[in-house]
């Protein structure tokens, strides 16, 4: 018996590196794509064909014509936007009722999840953790609780169990006086989404992956956000809530540790933050506009204005490590094309101190450590071969490479799937 092989494929920075177009191009060497944490605080967005989808809870192999794409049962997910983000997909021309399957495990995210997110957020006051309000927090807050309601629960005394889990909820939300909502038409709407969600595959996932893997079968692990949002080794608190490093996709899927083999990280050419939260090398400066704007760099769920600065080799090396990151995938490189002088931040200054490791506290006394590399003033869009790349461009991957000791695979100058180089 052929044993298939997992690989995995996940962000290194703060989220939005990316994934959903390495997905998509990475998809067509696989059988089944997989979604194993997060919900739908994270959009994917994938162009081709002069169109553009942005995915929230669906994997982003769902383009590919039939491939199995799984949503994990480390994936918290909302009925209504389900609904929503699938619905769409059909109207374009996307057949996903086979092809799609959700893990009975999955937990749900109720509309009074999100009514919590909100109180929690308020309660908090200049603490803020800058949350999508999408109610994932307070969702994995009940599943590590023990109190959680999950996708194979809408098959037997549903209608108690919500009750009861909505009963708790508010009371909640009593005893913190956050008592001005109306959840009636939202709740409407999600159990509509329940309806909706229950003519799809819903499955045992972690028996279906493992099968299919001893079928021979190939698997590509898709992560959401990106590693320093991880709840164990992001910038804590201002993080999100499940792990989204490399151990997840084995927690996410059901899958061991010595099943995985390649594991793809994707990082930008420079760095980008949403939300509150520590940052060292964030320009606040004209640079900062500058990379905001070329890169249009705006959240693809919220619309808000992303946080921009220079690449940050300190975390990157840090996120490498943690996941096993076996292979390097740089996008939007084209965004710094008509930069003069491009920086690259080497190690942190602490108290005086120059440190090269990544410390637990990145919030207070922590200054960058800069080097300057010529810019390769070119627009690289409408290369089609690593051949093409200007001098100074070689020299900036040449650089990167030995800096973070992990070849750089696959190099993005420009949204679309074909403005993708994959180097030899």
């Amino acid at each position: 018996m052929s044993t298939g092989k997992v690989d995995v494929l996940l962000g290194l920075q703060w989220g939005d590196e990316g994934k959903g177009k390495v997905v998509d191009v990475l998809t067509p060497h696989y059988d089944v794509i997989a979604r194993f944490q997060g919900g739908p605080n994270a959009g994917h967005t994938l162009e081709f064909n002069g169109e553009k989808y942005v995915l929230r809870s669906i994997p982003s192999g769902i383009f590919q014509g039939g491939k199995i794409n799984i949503i994990g049962n480390g994936v918290v997910l909302a009925p209504d936007l389900f609904m929503a983000e699938a619905q769409e997909l059909e109207k374009s021309g996307h057949d996903l009722k086979r092809r799609l399957h959700i893990s009975k495990k999955a937990h749900l995210i109720m509309p009074t999840h999100r009514v919590l997110d909100a109180a929690y957020e308020a309660a908090k006051g200049s603490g803020k953790v800058g949350t999508t309000g999408k109610g994932i927090g307070p969702a994995y807050t009940d599943k590590i609780s023990r109190n959680g309601l999950r996708v194979g629960d809408i098959f037997d005394g549903f209608a108690e169990k919500y009750a009861a889990h909505k009963a708790r909820h508010e009371a909640i939300l009593q005893s913190m006086h956050y008592t001005n909502y109306d959840i009636t038409e939202a709740e409407q709407r999600w159990m509509e989404g329940i309806d909706y969600m229950r003519q799809f595959e819903i499955v045992d996932s972690e028996h279906e992956i493992n099968h299919l893997l001893q079928t021979g079968k190939s698997i590509l692990c898709e992560g959401a956000q990106g590693t320093m949002l991880d709840i164990d080794f992001g910038s804590y608190p201002f993080v999100t809530s499940s792990n989204t490093i490399t151990a997840g996709a084995c927690t996410g899927l059901g899958i061991g540790p010595n099943k995985i083999g390649h594991v793809y990280g994707i990082m930008k050419a420079y760095c980008t933050r949403v939300g509150a939260g520590p940052f060292p090398t964030e320009l606040f400066d004209e640079t900062g506009k500058k990379i905001r704007d070329l890169g249009h760099e705006y959240g693809a769920v919220t619309g808000r204005e992303r946080r921009c600065g220079w690449i940050d080799l300190v975390a990157l090396r840090y996120s490498i490590m943690i996941n096993g990151v076996t292979q390097l995938i740089m996008m939007k490189s084209d965004v710094l094309d008509t930069f003069d002088t491009i920086k690259a931040c080497v190690a942190y200054k602490q108290r005086g101190e120059v440190i090269n490791h990544f410390p637990y506290d990145i919030e207070h006394d922590i200054e960058p450590v800069y080097e300057t590399l010529p810019g390769w003033k070119t627009d690289m869009t409408g290369f089609t071969s690593e051949a093409q790349f200007p001098a100074a461009f070689k020299q900036y991957i040449a650089f990167l490479e030995a800096q973070l000791a992990t070849p750089i695979k696959i190099i993005s100058i420009g949204p679309d799937r074909n403005q993708t180089i994959i180097r030899e």
